[in-house]
């Protein structure tokens, strides 16, 4: 996967699973099947572990997939779009619900939320980039919650970032995030799919380990989603690469990835 450097490596002091209650700041990304159609209760769950870390002290960026999905049943449409006009239309009235339902759950906890939409072309731009920099430095000391997603709107399919896992990791990199947690579908990395026979549990993952030995499957409810495990090893190793240790967890538990819980999988910063 190529990616454009946003920054110098963070030197994150993050080293393992307890530490994260202390980082002082965190990215978590979250994918449209946890959040959309059967899981969107999920978004409580999601929201009441980011306000807890936002109420000790952290700073939080949630890069949110979901726009698209969001918008299906109220377009009637029965499944994604696959032409370009419709997705771009699905995502305008996608991104209003997403972030409503958002908005709503923070006002449980008195937290307001700040859009920020990137294309692939604002990453590549250095006054663009700079520009998000400052947007969600900005919400961050107003102790807002930054809440990132792709432009789908305006991206075209030559320029779109693909997965928002990849979003993630350089939004972790443009902000020098302490850590990066990638949420999805299953509990951790596993050899092969884990409904496949032989499948092995993966609970650390070295900055400068290649993973050869695992056959990578989707993660996600099919056509709901657009990444998989394949995306979010490259979105971690990514991230480690430039300092920032990763977490693969599991959505349901992202409060106890949230408190240092040793669960999922943990990709290792590169020293």
């Amino acid at each position: 996967m190529t990616m454009t450097d946003t920054g110098g490596d963070a030197g994150s002091k993050v080293t393992t699973h307890e530490h994260i209650p202390a980082a002082q700041r965190v990215v978590v990304k979250v994918g449209s099947s946890s959040v959309t159609g059967a899981n969107v209760a999920q978004i409580d769950t999601l929201i009441d572990a980011l306000a807890a870390a936002h109420q000790r002290g952290s700073e939080v960026i949630l890069v949110s997939s979901g726009a698209i999905a969001s918008a299906l049943s109220v377009l009637k449409l029965d499944s994604r779009p696959s032409d370009l006009a419709t997705q771009q239309a699905a995502a305008a009235v996608g991104q209003n619900v997403l972030m409503w339902r958002y908005q709503t759950s923070l006002d449980r906890h008195e937290i307001i939320a700040g859009q920020i939409l990137l294309t692939a072309g604002d990453m590549e731009n250095p006054t663009h980039r700079s520009n998000a920099r400052r947007a969600i430095e900005r919400l961050l000391g107003l102790r807002a919650l930054p809440i990132v997603n792709e432009n789908d709107t305006v991206a075209t399919q030559e320029i779109r970032f693909g997965d928002n896992d990849r979003l993630a990791a350089l939004v972790s990199v443009l902000v020098r995030a302490d850590v990066l947690i990638l949420l999805s579908d299953i509990d951790a990395l596993y050899t092969r799919p884990p409904k496949e026979a032989g499948a092995v549990r993966i609970d650390h993952v070295p900055h400068d380990d290649d993973l050869r030995e695992v056959a990578f499957g989707d993660i996600g409810e099919a056509g709901v989603g657009t990444g998989g495990a394949s995306t979010k090893v490259a979105a971690a190793k990514y991230a480690a690469e430039h300092g920032i240790p990763t977490l693969l967890a599991e959505t349901a538990k992202v409060a106890d990835a949230l408190s240092g819980a040793k669960i999922g999988t943990w990709f290792a910063a590169k020293p």
